[in-house]
């Protein structure tokens, strides 16, 4: 285990020791709702809740906080909900989603939780799946969308997060928000004694069969989040966290227990909103996906082109000015993934080029950069970033103008964080370096054997982070977790010489889009091979904003097309010549390019379960079959996607400028 592909995060240093310590008040803790009667105590008039676009706007201190959370519980309890039973939690961002959340566990409870704009069916299959008694929603609208869905499930209970009037229907209790709390009101919490080793969450991920996973997470696993983050994040009390993505999302979640944790105060906002928050709530800090950090980036972009043609000249200038100097000061702090040992000499050379470059680089700060953090947050310190990889070109653009961006990286599986960078060591295109109490191994996917380091293998982690295994599914979870309590993440990538893991691809074939959203693509690929045009495709599209293919064409039917069309279809190793009254198109022709959008698009718009994430945007045709010959086949027919993904890199990434 001392390999050079086998790295732990349980060896700290001086600096995260003494994170640590300062968490002690939460060593004795068992359940994660015992985190709130510590904060309450600690920070008690500290604002811990704020949404400014609730009517009317909310605000709640740790104190008041706490007292809903125990009321929320023990309205349940009064109601029948027992320990250990399961209630489904159907609700996006809001405070009183954090209170039935953490109602449910101090009852005892379990939740399983998803988006209230999940489709009917994986509703119902949560429902059913997870076994659950009682259900939680955000409002009418939404139980309405399930009512004739659930009447041969044991659900006997329902409430609202709303205050709407409600009507109990045959054989389900309905009541709202304000009748539960009512009914808490006049009960006393009475204290459920739990473990660490206690069932707390379930959380649904996405299956290749279509069919969601329930995710079993423990209070130790999301206690191990609580108490580990303060390596990556020095939060303070009275921080202001914005909280964007999906508050049911474990990735968000984890962080959000953490800055409870800390005395922090977090703002709900959402994506019609955010970018006027970020400046006019002035968070400290906010977690992020790629695709967020892309549309701040865009925005600011679309300001410099707005400007006039001698300032766009200088902005550029100033940009390139400082990109240099960002390459050279990465170099001299070894902070660059490019050239991880610099020589004596490659560092002298860079230490001066950034001497050269920092008054340029300063002064564009002054002039410019300053002006765009006060556009965008005036007081932001750091983000967080997770659900996918940061492109060069965003990583350096945050970095020039003086925002943070710290990236980490996890799965649902593991409560989420396993890796993150830190402001002492921020490798830019790293995933960073373990979390306390975290093990990360690279290994050869075929024989489990350690990889040399730097050299690509299987990304497997192990920690107490580590979920319990997957509900009712014991065949999966022993194929995701090995008898030593190995996790295969299903992750390709190495580790650095410092031993940051960078990832550089995905075993499996799930897509992570650069807005976090996971797709599948075989479903869209079978859909797509619908069409009379389309012979063999492969979908793209692995941290960026949109889905693109790889398309193989049907030369026969597209020949076929283009003579009822009054057009000659030339191939790329053809020779013939054209008779002088028909036109000669080939695959880079306007008329087939909007021949294979219309198909794509109607495919894949036709496709059972379509979503707008499904969607095809850039696309390029190739003349080569993937065959065995060629080595993108196997023996069974089954394209090779990763092999066609390493052959047409370049291709690929003209596609997605």
């Amino acid at each position: 285990m001392n390999s050079p592909s086998f790295v732990s995060g349980s060896s700290l240093t001086l600096e995260e020791h003494k994170h640590l310590e300062d968490q002690t008040d939460y060593g004795s803790v068992k359940i994660l709702p015992e985190i709130w009667s510590i904060a309450a105590e600690r920070f008690s008039h500290v604002i811990a809740l704020h949404d400014p676009h609730a009517q009317p706007d909310v605000s709640l201190t740790y104190i008041q906080l706490w007292k809903q959370i125990q009321q929320f519980a023990a309205g349940l309890q009064s109601l029948g909900v027992s320990v250990r039973s399961k209630v489904g939690l159907f609700s996006e961002n809001n405070p009183r989603w954090l209170i039935a959340d953490q109602g449910i566990m101090a009852a005892g409870a379990v939740d399983a939780v998803r988006s209230s704009q999940a489709s009917q069916d994986e509703l119902v299959y949560i429902l059913s799946n997870s076994e659950a008694t009682a259900l939680v929603v955000e409002n009418q609208a939404t139980l309405n969308k399930l009512l004739d869905q659930i009447h041969d499930l044991p659900i006997q209970l329902a409430i609202l997060l709303s205050d709407e009037e409600v009507e109990t229907k045959p054989g389900l209790k309905v009541l709202n928000f304000s009748q539960v709390m009512e009914i808490g009101g006049n009960q006393t919490f009475s204290p459920v004694q739990q473990t660490r080793e206690s069932l707390a969450t379930l959380v649904y991920t996405s299956g290749t069969t279509g069919k969601p996973k329930a995710t079993m997470l423990s209070h130790g696993n999301l206690l191990h989040q609580v108490t580990s983050l303060a390596t990556v994040l020095q939060l303070q009390p009275g921080d202001s966290v914005l909280s964007i993505l999906p508050t049911w999302h474990i990735y968000e979640r984890a962080i959000e227990y953490f800055a409870f944790s800390q005395g922090c105060t977090l703002v709900y906002t959402n994506l019609r909103q955010i970018k006027r928050d970020l400046k006019t709530q002035k968070p400290h800090y906010f977690v992020s996906v790629p695709r967020l950090l892309e549309s701040i980036h865009d925005q600011v972009q679309k300001q410099f082109r707005q400007e006039s043609a001698p300032k766009r000249r200088l902005i550029n200038y100033f940009l390139a000015i400082s990109d240099r100097y960002i390459q050279a000061r990465r170099i001299l702090h070894r902070l660059s993934l490019e050239q991880q040992n610099p020589s004596m000499w490659q560092r002298q050379k860079a230490r001066t080029q950034t001497a050269a470059l920092w008054p340029l680089h300063a002064l564009a700060d002054r002039l410019i950069y300053q002006k765009v953090r006060e556009q965008i947050a005036p007081e932001l310190k750091q983000t967080i970033c997770g659900g996918g990889s940061l492109s060069p070109s965003l990583e350096t653009f945050y970095e020039i103008i003086g925002i943070e961006v710290l990236v980490g990286y996890g799965l649902t599986e593991t409560s989420a964080v396993l890796t993150a960078r830190r402001p002492e060591h921020n490798l830019r295109g790293s995933a960073g370096i373990p979390i306390p109490g975290t093990e990360i191994w690279i290994v050869d996917p075929q024989t489990r054997k350690t990889v040399p380091q730097g050299e690509k293998g299987l990304v497997l982690a192990r920690g107490t982070q580590i979920m319990q295994g997957y509900y009712h599914n014991s065949e999966a979870t022993n194929k995701a977790i090995d008898p030593k309590g190995w996790f295969n993440t299903e992750d390709l990538g190495f580790l650095t010489v410092q031993q940051d893991l960078v990832l550089t691809g995905r075993e499996k074939d799930t897509i992570v889009l650069s807005n976090g959203e996971n797709v599948e693509p075989e479903p869209i690929e079978n859909a797509c091979l619908r069409s009379d045009y389309i012979d063999q495709i492969i979908v793209v599209g692995q941290d960026k904003r949109s889905l693109g293919a790889l398309i193989v064409p049907n030369w026969d039917n597209l020949e076929d097309w283009a003579k009822n069309q009054g057009l000659q279809l030339q191939k790329p190793e053809s020779t013939e010549t054209t008779p002088d009254h028909r036109e000669t198109i080939n695959l880079d022709s306007q008329r087939l390019q909007d021949l294979f959008r219309q198909e794509l698009d109607r495919e894949v718009r036709n496709r059972p379960g379509y979503s707008p994430n499904d969607r095809i945007v850039p696309f390029r045709l190739i003349s080569e079959p993937f065959s065995q010959e060629n080595g993108m086949l196997t023996q069974t027919l089954k394209i090779k996607r990763h092999v066609v993904v390493e052959s047409y890199s370049d291709l690929i990434h003209e596609m997605f400028p």
